[in-house]
């Protein structure tokens, strides 16, 4: 591996015009396919296999046009303190409005609340539901404004009015400036980091390049293979996160080289074949974690996975040879300008990561200890973890939506946001409207439910379809105990009926959804870590390293889960990451933070890990091997996590709460397993280890492929630098990776 990497680095490094020309094409002729290819279809969630997807397939095909997304507004309307909305004049206002709002442009239809009874039982509120026959994203602005018209029509005549639904949604601040905000806090680091600004700007160019044309690719095949916008956003931020971070180990790599006194191609070589070989295995590692995601079972988790599976390959291709190549073209450049001027060549003095070893190397009981049990009880509240999809209640009360939610919810109860939706089959009944009707008092008489509407039949007549109103709101876990409380008792109400019945809705699709996402989470543990296992294996020669690796992993990620759950569930410190209200954990939230957080930890540990194994291949004791790996290897590890933290902390400032909790879970992950496992935990381990870490049976020495990551061959290969190079000024460095 080393050698053959080595060959591509000098190759790209001699080549490099047509290496950067054959890359800025590829960019040119993915562009210019996404521009030419169709639209990116609509986002879709589908979840195979859960009773509520099967209740919407069945009313898309019992009631057709039923299912379509069309955009919705459901206005809310409370009297005046002391008033009652079906007074004369306010219940005027409220008809007008309702008749306005019927004559838009786009309207399917507007329900007058006083006929379809949607007046609270204390006539302080009401609702109409606005349909519109086009979905959100297609409203026009001409239809939209006249809504909003209308509704301030109603609120000039002294009604609070609030709208939630989709149709006139508040659009958060999505953390747009994200990535522009990741991508500066990153250039800072990696300015502080080289000293050189052509250093610090070479990793954000070609991750940025990377970007382009992941996202390009994505556009492209997008009518083809259903990938819509919203599934590049998890392959932007890590084609970023780890374009930058991979071509920092490179270049850093590559200084070290020149100031050993290396020609900078043969430096260049030699940076592809050491830190390429990480690379290659760090980006491997990360694509397992990412095209695990298959095994949930959620077709849109599976291509999000799998397209940024394909942004990180992109990234470690042109971290192979677009790097050597532009470093051909300014050998000298990515030097510091003081380092430039140096004339006698950088010993392998003491540096801040390799004293920290030292500390580490003397003391690694504490250091172990301190760091469990600090991760052990920042991980103790992910015991109350409590899966869910936060909705309107989870935004903020300066929101219309929110607002709604909540006079809704004081108006007709907390469970009338969530109401369950029931899907009656009753094509082998008898006689269906008996069938129907002994269901709904059956569900009706269960404990939580507090009201059943009329059944809607379809007009072949052997369907129906009505709703059940919880006592709690959707969020609540009374609720997801009447939703089983239901299907468990399916099966006598469906003999009595003659008819059987499924429950859906929004509030049991999450609650479904949550459940198979926390079925999936062992096997997706199980396969990602297991395979991840084998390929570290073959990097490190070593039983126990893979095994320590995987088992700091799970103590980080767990951690960081304990810390989502500390603010986003019960709320510590919440109010200065600006969240609004507390609820469950996004359902997909685990499964998130294991795998993307499980491939960049592997990172971090080939990084570290392999630099410490070189030195021990090449005759460094167990102890002196760790101090070595630092020497070289923590500060850009350290680099990598701020660049890391810095592109996932950018969407903590998004107004989504959906979009705060990945950011921070993200970051506070990288912080937990960069900084306290890979730097603290690991070495201290290896410490009491000592010869037994890099332990590996004969046989199974023998039968394993020799992979080479640490350049063991090179070291043969390659002539040591003369003492005096003519081609290039010998330079001397502060110790940097």
């Amino acid at each position: 591996m080393a050698t053959l990497l080595y060959h591509l680095g000098r190759v790209a490094f001699r080549w490099r015009w047509f290496v950067t020309l054959l890359w800025v094409a590829v960019l040119g002729a993915v562009g210019f396919a996404a521009t030419k290819a169709p639209a990116a279809p609509d986002d879709g969630f589908t979840m195979p296999g859960i009773e509520s997807q099967k209740a919407f397939d069945l009313l898309e095909q019992r009631f057709p046009g039923t299912a379509a997304d069309g955009a919705s507004a459901r206005i809310v309307f409370v009297a005046p303190n002391g008033e009652k909305v079906t007074a004369t004049e306010n219940r005027a206002a409220i008809e007008k409005l309702v008749t306005e709002a019927a004559d838009g442009s786009q309207v399917a239809s507007a329900v007058d609340p006083f006929t379809a009874k949607a007046v609270s039982k204390d006539a302080s509120t009401a609702y109409s539901t606005v349909t519109f026959k086009v979905k959100a994203d297609d409203l026009t602005g001409a239809a939209k404004t006249h809504l909003e018209r209308a509704i301030d029509t109603a609120r000039d005549a002294g009604l609070t009015v609030e709208v939630g639904g989709d149709a006139l949604a508040t659009q958060p601040a999505a953390g747009g400036s994200a990535e522009a905000i990741g991508i500066a806090m990153a250039a800072i680091v990696l300015l502080i980091t080289f000293g050189s600004l052509a250093a610090a700007g070479l990793p954000l160019l070609t991750a940025i390049l990377g970007v382009g044309i992941s996202m390009s690719a994505i556009l492209a095949l997008g009518s083809a293979f259903g990938l819509s916008e919203t599934t590049g956003t998890l392959a932007t931020m890590l084609g970023l996160a780890c374009g930058i971070d991979y071509a920092l180990f490179v270049v850093s790599r590559y200084r070290e080289e020149r100031a050993k006194g290396h020609a900078p191609r043969e430096a260049a070589g030699l940076a592809a074949g050491t830190a390429g070989s990480a690379v290659v295995f760090a980006g491997l590692t990360v694509v397992i974690a990412l095209a695990g995601l298959s095994v949930v079972g959620i077709p849109m988790l599976t291509k999000m996975g799998l397209a940024a599976a394909g942004a990180v390959l992109l990234a470690v291709l042109i971290c192979l040879t677009l790097v050597p190549a532009i470093l051909g073209f300014w050998p000298n450049a990515v030097l510091s300008r003081r380092d430039r001027k140096k004339k006698t060549k950088r010993g392998n003095g003491e540096n801040g990561g390799s004293r920290w070893a030292r500390i580490v190397v003397r003391r690694p009981i504490p250091v172990l200890l301190l760091g469990v049990v600090g991760l052990g009880a920042m991980a103790l509240p992910a015991l109350n973890l409590q899966l869910g999809m936060p909705g309107d209640e989870a935004k903020s009360t300066a929101t219309t939506e929110r607002r709604a939610y909540d006079d809704l919810a004081e108006g007709f109860g907390p469970g009338f946001n969530g109401p369950l939706t029931i899907v009656v089959d009753a094509k082998k009944a008898g006689d269906a409207k008996t069938a129907v009707a002994t269901i709904s008092k059956e569900i009706a008489a269960t404990d939580g439910v507090v009201s059943v509407s009329p059944a809607r039949f379809n007009s072949a007549g052997d369907t129906a379809v009505f709703s059940a109103t919880p006592a709690t709101s959707p969020t609540d876990e009374k609720t997801k105990q009447l939703v089983q409380t239901i299907r468990d008792e399916r099966p006598d109400i469906a003999a009595d009926a003659g008819a059987s019945f499924e429950v859906t809705g929004t509030t049991a699709l999450n609650i479904d959804v949550a459940q198979k996402v926390q079925d999936a989470l062992i096997p997706y543990l199980a396969l990602v870590v297991g395979l991840a296992i084998v390929l570290l294996l073959l990097v490190f020669r070593s039983l126990l390293v893979p095994l320590k690796a995987a088992l700091g992993f799970l103590l980080s990620v767990l951690a960081a889960l304990g810390a989502v759950v500390a603010v986003f569930q019960e709320g510590h410190l919440a109010s200065w990451l600006g969240v609004d209200q507390t609820g469950p954990i996004m359902s997909l939230m685990p499964i998130f933070l294991v795998g993307i957080v499980f491939g960049l930890a592997m990172d971090y540990e080939v990084f570290l890990v392999s630099r410490m194994r070189e030195a021990y291949v090449h005759g460094d004791g167990p102890g002196q091997a760790i101090v070595s790996g630092f020497r070289h290897s923590a500060r850009v590890v350290v680099a990598a996590a701020l660049i890391m933290m810095a592109v996932f902390s950018g969407f903590i400032g998004a107004g989504a709460s959906m979009i705060k909790m990945i950011g921070f879970g993200l970051a506070i992950a990288v912080l937990f397993d960069a900084f306290v496992v890979r730097m603290a935990i690991v070495p201290a381990v290896l410490s009491l280890l000592g010869n037994k870490a890099w332990y590996l049976p004969r046989w199974l020495d023998r039968i394993l492929p020799r992979m080479d990551v640490e350049g063991e061959a090179l070291s043969r290969k390659v002539p040591a630098p003369a003492a005096e190079p003519t081609d290039t000024p010998t330079v001397h460095l502060t110790p940097v990776p």
